[in-house]
């Protein structure tokens, strides 16, 4: 993409990795390294796997590198370049204050299609996955949905009843202005006011 993203801020650190690795070898295109790290330095990544997969092209290095590790050399090396470390949000004792995040779910792909929508007050600061909590407790009828948990956070897999299916080629997709989130509903913070669709779609 034009902004220096490859594919998505969850694939960047395999791409960076993989561009770094074999760019001795072949160059099939020029690319700006600069502005693709600019793009993950401007991420906070919350979930280890993520941050496994970007830390090793942040110090110049891939997975590949494992291979030839001495680890007599390395044990007192440090790295030239950090991750940024982010603050903790918020102060104990005050309370946040509350926002108003829309929040509507829909489906028009299998069985009796769906739209159905609800604004919740949650405190400044939460995520997208206490947002869907605060709807189910409101109305369970309506709002109640399934996760599981994955190497790369909390995944949906069923709202209102209707559950997504590898065998279908079916997910819950979720969208903001239209546009894909970028990041999951367990780390995903929603603004005051945004409008959040949760789409049953196929892939």
């Amino acid at each position: 993409k034009g902004n220096g993203m490859i594919g998505n801020i969850y694939s960047m650190g395999l791409a960076l990795q993989a561009l770094e690795a074999t760019g001795k070898f072949y160059a099939p295109r020029e690319w700006d390294c600069a502005q693709a790290f600019s793009m993950v330095f401007a991420h906070d990544y919350q979930h280890p796997m993520a941050i496994a997969q970007v830390l090793p092209a942040l110090v110049g290095r891939s997975y590949l590198d494992a291979a030839g590790l001495d680890c007599a050399v390395t044990k007192d090396a440090s790295p030239s370049r950090q991750l940024p470390l982010s603050p903790v949000l918020g102060t104990q004792g005050i309370p946040r204050a509350s926002i108003l995040v829309h929040y509507s779910i829909t489906n028009k792909l299998q069985g009796k299609h769906f739209n159905y929508s609800i604004s919740v007050t949650v405190p400044s600061g939460s995520t997208l996955l206490q947002v869907m909590k605060v709807a189910a407790e409101e109305e369970p009828q309506t709002f109640s949905f399934q996760t599981e948990q994955t190497s790369w956070g909390t995944y949906v897999t069923s709202i209102h009843g209707l559950a997504a299916s590898t065998d279908d080629r079916t997910y819950w997709q979720f969208l903001s202005a239209g546009n894909a989130l970028d990041e999951g509903v367990g780390t995903y913070k929603p603004h005051d006011g945004e409008h959040i669709q949760a789409v049953f779609s196929t892939y």
